[in-house]
């Protein structure tokens, strides 16, 4: 019996990956990347083409190993490593350590982890794609250069432990773009005016907006033009000028790309990008059906394309009209179309089954694969129904000079909207009385309201993620990692669900700015992703590219060391004294996030973490209950003289007490509900 090596790159997708192959199959796992340029020194010979110099890595030596002696014994090794640059770049690490030749049909890929797909790959190998390979050379030798030349002068004028990277450094400019802009911020005064009106009758009160004076557009900007605006309406009659009827049909959204999931899960499930994707490549990789084994649950979870496969189109039309009737299908399938910038590699991020409904997987699944399968399927499923339909009403009423407009939508036909809801804040049209043109109303109230300008929003990680992708800055796969990267470093921090530069980030990218224009250019980082793209499709040399840019580079590193001076960061004071020398100490900020130090170092070296009160009393012994993070991060709550009470809580508790047992009111995520509830502590109560 010939015998078969496939190696992938997790324990998970190895698992699921055996399940469909015969005996004749051996299933080994790479755990990653086996090869990588090492972290002691640069690794690239700058003098000889930039060539990397890739070492075997720490802990990878007893598994190659084993890889070596598996593929010597075995007929034919099949590299089954992630359909992307980085896991073709894995697979030919992999060939060049186990002497396959690249030129071997030795490669396969596959969009989803299915049975059909797998066995067809297979069927199908092909060799390495140099071209992807390079591709990903070109990004780890550029990205090395950036981190490992520049680093060192930050640590040097600024402060060590500092490092700088080509797309991480762009990400926190942005950052730091918006948080002047904030700053710069001038409120600007301006005036709404509402009028609450009904029909002749009195009844059916609606709301209708000051539009402005003669048919034009009017911004009111200060309470003398309003009470301009407000002598022309006194006394006036309200008229409906035109009431227009219709139906607005609204189409689904398109199913998931690697961004808009990571948007959508932030927005609607409250992840962070990081926990997205490790949900995502759970769900990809491999879980166990009842009654189907172990198998993907979804496709390939890192692209940009909005390609679906024709056989899964006709697998959700087929559930569709089982579940909701032909009339929730639309009138001939429907195709979207990529963004500009897409790959197209692979198809948009779908159910591998579409008739795999969530409720069928739900007890097999853990609550974030489970939330995220939903919001995967119900996306998916949703992109291939029909059109849901609104009766809407527009209406424009004058009153003198004075035109205000009114508009109200209900559904007609839910479409789509039955499985995933549209965002929009649709009112009701029966708020507003059945209107004609020409129709007197009566006034109830007028309602001149001040306003003032709000500042742009700081970035939270959706709309980070939504404008690196607009801007070209990063790929699928490199979104997350940017974000945990930055705000691993200190730049950024995150405010409930905002993104904060620190002063580290601000003086870093000043600095970064001022002699590296290039490195943080929005433009300049997008047209290398292109390059990039370039060398993927064979039409650009990496190593040219790496030349390229790393000549004027070298001259900027020699420019800055002679001109920067040491940069002074100043420390946020804190309202804590040091008991040790009785100055008020500093907010630093060390691996686990920010701590307090006394700024007399190195003559008094006191620390202590910051500790975060609930105004709540401990029932043990009445001290307080404070906020604390476990070794993992995990927030839990416990009284504050620690192992000396032992008092712990998982939830943020409150200061209520259970009319049942007495115990303390946490708040609490219960299932089926919306947010928060408020329950007792006690498990042994209801």
């Amino acid at each position: 019996m010939a015998k078969n090596l496939v190696i992938v790159e997790s324990p998970s997708k190895a698992k699921t990956i055996k399940g469909y192959l015969g005996r004749s199959f051996n299933v080994l796992a790479s755990n990653g990347h086996v090869r990588d340029l090492p972290k002691s020194q640069l690794g690239v010979d700058i003098d000889n083409n930039f060539e990397p110099k890739y070492i075997t890595i720490r802990g990878k030596g007893d598994l190659l190993t084993k890889l070596k002696k598996e593929a010597k014994a075995s007929d034919h090794v099949y590299l089954a490593t992630d359909p992307d640059r980085e896991g073709e770049a894995i697979s030919w690490h992999l060939a060049e350590q186990l002497g396959i030749d690249t030129n071997d049909k030795c490669r396969i890929s596959f969009n989803e982890i299915t049975k059909k797909a797998v066995n067809e790959a297979v069927k199908n190998p092909r060799s390495i794609d140099i071209d992807l390979v390079d591709a990903q050379q070109a990004r780890r030798v550029l990205d090395r250069i950036v981190g490992y030349k520049l680093s060192p002068l930050l640590w040097k004028k600024i402060k060590k432990g500092l490092s700088a990277g080509r797309v991480q450094s762009t990400a926190t400019k942005l950052l730091v773009d918006r948080e002047r802009e904030i700053e710069k911020f001038v409120p600007q005064e301006y005036w709404s005016l509402d009028a609450k009106l009904t029909g002749a009758d009195g009844k059916n009160p609606f709301i209708a907006r000051f539009y402005g004076l003669k048919g034009k557009k009017l911004s009111v900007k200060t309470k003398g033009e309003m009470d301009e605006v407000l002598k022309k309406i006194d006394g006036k009659d309200f008229v409906v000028k035109t009431a227009k009827y219709s139906t607005k049909k609204k189409n689904p959204m398109p199913p998931f790309t690697t961004s808009t999931m990571q948007q959508e899960a932030s927005r609607k499930l409250g992840f962070t990008a990081k926990r997205t994707m490790a949900a995502a490549q759970m769900l990809y990789e491999g879980v166990s059906v009842p009654g189907k084994g172990t198998m993907g649950l979804i496709t390939y979870m890192r692209t940009d394309s909005l390609r679906i496969a024709t056989e899964a189109m006709a697998s959700a039309k087929e559930y569709i009209s089982k579940a909701y009737g032909n009339e929730y299908l639309p009138e001939k399938p429907r195709f979207y179309k990529s963004g500009k910038n897409s790959q197209d590699a692979h198809e948009a991020i779908r159910p591998t089954t579409p008739d795999i409904s969530p409720d069928m997987v739900k007890d097999a699944l853990t609550p974030d694969l489970y939330k995220l399968y939903k919001l995967i399927w119900e996306r998916f499923t949703a992109s291939q129904m029909a059109s849901s339909a609104y009766d809407v009403v527009n209406a424009d009423i004058e009153a003198g000079e004075a035109t205000f407009k009114a508009s109200g939508s209900k559904i007609k036909f839910k479409g789509f909207e039955l499985l995933y809801a549209s965002d929009d804040d649709e009112s009701d049209i029966k708020k507003i009385p059945d209107l004609h043109d020409g129709d007197k109303l009566k006034c109830k109230e007028l309602k001149p309201e001040q306003h003032f300008t709000e500042p742009p929003s700081r970035y939270t990680e959706a709309s980070l993620i939504k404008t690196l992708e607009e801007k070209g800055i990063g790929r699928p796969s490199t979104y997350a990692p940017i974000i945990t990267t930055i705000m691993a470093r200190g730049y950024v921090v995150r405010e409930k669900k905002l993104l904060k530069p620190t002063e580290l980030g601000i003086v870093t990218t000043d600095l970064i700015s001022q002699y590296f224009a290039n490195i943080v250019d929005v433009e300049f980082t997008a047209g290398m992703e292109e390059k990039l793209d370039e060398i993927e499709e064979g039409n650009y040399s990496w190593q040219k590219t790496i030349s390229d840019f790393y000549t004027p580079f070298e001259k900027l590193l020699e420019n800055a060391d002679k001109e920067i001076g040491k940069v002074k960061l100043q420390d946020e004071v804190s309202d804590v004294k040091c008991e040790k020398c009785g100055r008020m100490m500093v907010y630093k900020m060390g691996r686990f996030g920010k701590f307090l130090a006394c700024p007399g170092f190195p003559e008094c070296r006191n620390t202590k973490a910051i500790i975060k009160g609930t105004g709540v009393k401990c029932p043990q012994c009445g001290a307080e209950i404070i906020e604390r993070k476990s070794q993992k991060g995990k927030k839990y709550f416990a009284c504050e003289k620690g192992k000396d009470c032992g008092f712990v809580l998982w939830d943020k508790p409150t200061d209520k007490k259970c009319e049942k047992c007495g115990s303390i009111m946490v708040e609490k995520y219960v299932k089926g509900s919306k947010g928060k509830q408020i329950v007792c502590s006690n498990k042994d109560c209801k």
